[in-house]
């Protein structure tokens, strides 16, 4: 998460990115294939295509393994249901007997839900992810989202778990909320992952979901937003998984019919480039930037009369959607061309956070 700074920054409500340009053609590890662990070289172009997919939530793999998501609502489809049951076949050691298995067992126990002060973590490890959220939407659409989940009580993923932490935590007007999205490489292969960070009372902390007990839920007692993503980048470590990139959004407001859509990422720093210092000042500039945004008022929600009409920004002229394009984005650095670095192969398996 360093930067090295040169070329231009854009402030204000763009997201800060600072391009180093440099001569030549530049590259990055794209997705290898799985079977045989290659890394590939893709130009400028492709990469960009990628970036824009993930942003309107069309990248459907996670960390390196496409999954399925369920388009077509609850209860879920015959269609659907019968694609997951393959896709478990091909990912699971056991292939299809686990399906067999599991299909043809009549007593399974009835999923209630379970209130207390300690739930226990339900990771979504079908290959299917049963709500679809899509980045663009208003927030008050994706808060229906965040409610089918609670009504519906299925495991969930970790961009779920945000839209459901949002949800859980409107409540709490002291509590600010952003969304933070970490990439890693592992074996040649990238990995995604993202939390909501919180700050309340001086402290930032975060919630989510993973794999990995250390990658979601982090207390609020972090004094600075430093402190807390070398937490994290710590974390990774221990499963040799090497921090990329960081993107960082601004605070979410607390008003659950609002129309405004979530900025995912306000600040992107590639971290692999950047020194502790480097880094250090641009998680402050970020910080700085989003205490900023406490002191606007937010656009007033839609009347209740008007609420029928209102679909998405994108109908409404007075609040269009900002679609950032690759130069208006604030980059920590420049991407540069030429292998990575080597990383723990294990034998081609795929340690997944």
């Amino acid at each position: 998460m360093p930067v090295s700074c040169c070329g231009t920054v854009h402030h204000g409500s763009s997201p800060r990115r600072i391009v180093h340009k440099k001569p030549g053609i530049r590259t990055c590890l794209s997705q290898p294939c799985s079977s045989v662990g290659l890394s590939m070289l893709r130009t400028e172009g492709a990469e960009e295509r990628d970036e824009e997919q993930e942003d309107e939530g069309e990248d459907l793999r996670d960390g390196g393994i496409p999954f399925i998501i369920n388009r077509g609502g609850l209860p879920v489809n015959e269609e659907t249901w019968e694609q997951m049951w393959r896709h478990v076949a091909r990912i699971h050691p056991d292939g299809e007997a686990v399906a067999r298995r599991i299909r043809g067992t009549g007593d399974l126990p009835k999923v209630q839900p379970v209130l207390c002060l300690t739930l226990s973590v339900r990771y979504n490890h079908t290959g299917t992810q049963f709500f679809e959220i899509k980045k663009s939407r208003p927030l008050t659409a994706l808060m229906d989202i965040a409610k089918e989940m609670t009504r519906e009580s299925l495991p969930i993923k970790c961009l779920e778990a945000v839209i459901l932490g949002i949800y859980l935590t409107n409540s709490m007007p002291t509590v600010e909320r952003f969304p933070l999205s970490f990439k890693t490489q592992f074996s040649g292969s990238h990995f995604r992952h993202i939390v909501l960070g919180v700050h309340s009372g001086g402290r930032f902390g975060a919630l989510g979901i993973s794999r990995r007990e250390d990658l979601m839920y982090k207390p609020l007692e972090y004094k600075t937003l430093t402190d807390l993503l070398q937490e994290f980048q710590v974390a990774y470590r221990r499963y040799w998984h090497t921090l990329c990139k960081v993107k960082i959004g601004h605070y979410v407001s607390h008003d659950p019919h609002s129309v405004e859509q979530i900025e995912w990422k306000h600040s992107v720093l590639d971290v692999d480039k950047l020194s502790k210092e480097e880094l250090r000042k641009e998680l402050e500039r970020h910080t700085r930037d989003m205490r900023l945004k406490i002191g606007k008022a937010a656009p007033p929600s839609p009347s209740k009369d008007r609420k029928k009409d209102v679909g998405s920004p994108l109908r409404n002229p007075g609040s269009p959607m900002r679609k950032n394009s690759q130069s208006d984005r604030r980059s920590s650095v420049e991407k540069r061309s030429g292998p990575a670095g080597p990383a723990a192969d294990v034998n081609g398996y795929q340690i997944r956070v």
